[in-house]
C-alpha cells in the first residue's frame, strides 16, 4: 500500500538521504586509509633535531655554554661630559717616587751592587774541582822465582797468601789475574776486575 507524501516530507527525505551517503563515503574513506597505512610502509619525515641548520645552532649553543660569558654593560650610568677640574687635578700630580727619578737628568745614577761570584761559572775551574776517580787497589801477588824450560820459555812463580802457582803468559791465576809477560826481573800482570795492569818486581821472600 502507497502513501502519498507531501513535499516537505519528500525534502526531509531527500536530505537524510545524502547525509546518509555523505556519512557512508566518508566511513569508507577512512577505513580504506587504515587498512592500507597498515600495509604499507611509509617513510618517516626528517627530524629536525637531525638538519643541519638544527646541528649548527645546536653546536654553537653548547660552544657558547662552555665558555665563559661576557660581561654585560648597560649606558645608563656613563656620564658623556667632559670634568675639566678633575682632568686639572690630574695633571697637577708631581713625581714622588723612593728611587731615582727617570724624568730628571740631574738625579744621581742608581748604585748596581757587582756580583759575588760569576753568572756562570768557569768550565775550567769545574774540571779542577772534579773529584779524581779511585786508584785501583794492588796487584795481591808477589813474585818470588822462575824457571826456564828446554824451550827457553819462562815460567813465574807467584804466592798469594798461602797459595804458590806457578803460570805462563796469557794464564789466569786465581780467576782474577792474567799474566801477561815474564821477564827475569819482573812480571807484567793485569787484574781483570780493574782492567788494571801492574809491574811486579822479582823479591827475594
Amino acid at each position: 500500500m502507497a502513501l502519498a507524501l507531501g513535499t516537505e516530507n519528500k525534502k526531509q527525505v531527500y536530505t537524510v538521504v545524502a547525509l546518509a551517503a555523505v556519512i557512508v563515503g566518508v566511513g569508507g574513506y577512512e577505513l580504506y586509509n587504515s587498512f592500507g597505512s597498515s600495509s604499507t610502509p611509509t617513510t618517516p619525515p626528517p627530524s629536525v633535531a637531525n638538519t643541519p641548520a638544527r646541528r649548527a645552532t645546536g653546536t654553537t649553543a653548547a660552544n657558547s655554554a662552555a665558555g665563559p660569558q661576557a660581561q654585560r654593560i648597560t649606558t645608563n650610568n656613563i656620564d658623556p661630559a667632559l670634568h675639566l677640574d678633575k682632568l686639572a687635578q690630574s695633571e697637577d700630580v708631581v713625581y714622588a717616587g723612593t728611587g731615582r727619578n727617570i724624568f730628571s737628568a740631574e738625579s744621581a745614577p742608581v748604585e748596581i751592587p757587582q756580583p759575588q761570584a760569576p753568572a756562570r761559572p768557569n768550565p775550567q775551574d769545574q774540571i779542577a774541582k772534579a773529584p779524581e776517580p779511585p786508584r785501583p787497589p794492588a796487584i795481591d801477588l808477589k813474585y818470588f822465582g822462575y824457571s826456564q824450560s828446554s824451550d827457553k820459555q819462562l815460567r813465574a812463580f807467584l804466592v798469594r797468601g798461602e797459595d804458590i802457582f806457578m803460570a805462563r803468559p796469557g794464564d789466569i791465576v786465581d780467576h782474577r789475574y792474567k799474566v801477561d809477560s815474564i821477564m827475569p826481573g819482573a812480571v807484567q800482570i793485569t787484574d781483570l776486575g780493574y782492567n788494571n795492569t801492574q809491574s811486579l818486581p822479582l823479591t827475594a821472600n
